[in-house]
């Protein structure tokens, strides 16, 4: 080493300027960690009387003191006071009357004093195992703080970036930890790459040895709900509530609104001028704006929530059984194939949307149908001649209904998406 070189190191800071440094480390693990200061401190305290257990052979008489607002600290041994050397049969629990007084400390036989020890002087080992601790409560913390706040996070949407294959999972980057995106949960047909940015719905967060394990969906109905009421503003404000939500993955979802303010339009709101809103959801459900959504109004009356659910199918009549929870419905020859919709789609989720099974017949096919005409339902014992008033009650759609063969419509159904809006 050249004369006049410092070796390098921690030789020349002083006892001020290292408590400083202490101070800053401890502020910055705790802003990055997102732990709280009290539990780092706690962890120093019993590293601190961990090493002096490893380097003495004893803790019982070992205080440690730290300031919490400057980090600095004191490790302090109570020892009690004997007249001579002779006296002392411990050196760690005894202290003679001319050391008390060196150390400024009363000299009383008998009294205990606090005698200060230099954590410095802590051996290899000591020290090492005192690390270990901190290190180790920093690592159970900074796991507990995750689990925590995606606990919070469940039952909500959140953007995620697609990582790796996890077999026929995927791993998704959630910020602070990764999800767990598994086959079951992806949308059919969907191709997600990596770094691609995503919505998914939080599902499950559960705590294992090897830290939090977060279960999230991109295919449940949920997650539909969840980012209609991040993008209405209406529906935050509790004006508009989501009564209820049918949806077949990658291909269409129908959802049924409903206003408390009788000036507000639930349907309205939900689309955004121009379309804005739903088709902003769409985006998010599926990146070439495959799945559909249509949003209808929802209505005590289960005949006329009935009719809405089919729309845009035109409905002549709705005949409810709300024990059953059935209802054969009447359309138009050249609406049947728009109600039942491509492979039974649209009926289906009109069913799933109202909780009834719908049995759907075209006006020709209902003329001869039980259950499909008015006269099926009348009582003509106390039928006076007035005119009768038609009744919307309960239905539901049958998924194994046999559909008579119909010309197709040519008509398509109004769907909102994410380049187009038809009402």
């Amino acid at each position: 080493m050249r004369r006049g070189t410092k070796k390098a190191g921690t030789e020349g800071i002083s006892e001020k300027e290292r408590v400083g440094e202490l101070h800053a480390a401890i502020m910055m693990i705790c802003e990055e960690k997102k732990i709280s200061p009290d539990i780092l401190y706690d962890a120093i305290e019993n590293s601190l009387r961990t090493a002096c257990k490893n380097h003495f052979g004893k803790e019982d008489n070992i205080g440690v003191e730290i300031n919490r607002e400057t980090s600095e600290y004191r490790v302090y041994a109570e020892k009690t006071v004997v007249g001579s050397p002779e006296e002392v049969e411990d050196p760690m629990l005894q202290i003679t009357q001319d050391e008390a007084v060196q150390l400024h400390l009363t000299s009383e036989i008998g009294a205990v004093v606090q005698v200060d020890i230099n954590s410095r002087d802590f051996g290899r080992i000591a020290t090492a195992n005192a690390k270990n601790i901190i290190t180790q409560k920093i690592r159970e913390e900074e796991k507990n703080a995750v689990i925590n706040y995606f606990s919070e996070m469940k039952n909500t949407a959140v953007t995620g970036i697609v990582g790796r294959r996890l077999g026929r999972n995927l791993s998704i980057n959630l910020g602070r930890a990764d999800g767990i995106l598994p086959d079951k949960e992806q949308i059919p047909g969907e191709v997600l790459e990596a770094d691609d940015h995503v919505k998914v719905y939080i599902m499950e967060v559960q705590n294992n040895s090897r830290g939090p394990r977060i279960l999230v969906s991109r295919r449940c109905k949920e997650l539909v709900q969840s980012l209609f009421e991040t993008e209405v503003a209406e529906i935050q404000q509790g004006i508009v509530t989501i009564e209820s939500i049918a949806r077949e993955p990658g291909s269409r979802t129908k959802i049924a609104v409903w206003s408390n303010d009788p000036d507000v339009d639930a349907v309205g709101a939900c689309v955004g001028l121009n379309g804005s809103r739903v088709n902003a959801i769409v985006r998010e459900l599926s990146r070439d704006g495959r799945e559909k959504i249509d949003i209808v109004n929802w209505d005590e009356n289960p005949g006329e929530l009935i009719k809405n659910a089919l729309s845009p199918a035109k409905i002549t009549a709705v005949f409810a059984d709300p024990e059953e929870r059935s209802a054969k419905v009447v359309v138009p020859d050249y609406q049947l194939s728009l109600a039942i919709g491509k492979e039974g789609q649209n009926a289906r989720l009109a069913a799933k949307l109202t909780g009834y099974r719908i049995d759907i017949k075209n006006e020709t096919q209902a003329k001869d149908a039980v259950g499909f005409r008015y006269e099926d339902y009348l009582d003509y014992d106390e039928y006076d001649g007035e005119e009768y008033e038609e009744e919307y009650e309960e239905g539901a759609y049958e998924e194994g209904y046999e559909e008579a063969p119909v010309e197709e419509s040519q008509e398509e159904p109004a769907e909102y998406d994410a380049g187009s809006m038809e009402e």
